[in-house]
């Protein structure tokens, strides 16, 4: 499961990092400026299909999307 934390600090450095910054798993992603909302939806769309993740729209908000280690958080209790 691990993994999928690994997973979701390459697919933000891959899609969203433009310079060579390093993201941690504790990175300030959206109130840090580097994820906005448009890729915090792409981001939960990318879980669901890819990793048998349902999260509830009303689940998904920039509190929390705002670090990787969130992110892990909410996906690991919302894996199908």
């Amino acid at each position: 499961m691990d993994d999928l934390k690994e997973i979701i600090r390459q697919f933000i450095i891959d899609e969203y990092v433009e310079d060579d910054s390093e993201i941690q798993y504790d990175t300030p992603l959206i109130s840090g400026g580097i994820v906005d909302s448009f890729s915090m939806v792409s981001l939960k769309m990318f879980l669901e299909r890819n990793h048998s993740i349902s999260i509830p729209d009303s689940k998904a908000t920039v509190e929390t999307f705002d670090t990787v280690n969130k992110i892990y958080a909410l996906a690991k209790e919302y894996m199908v």
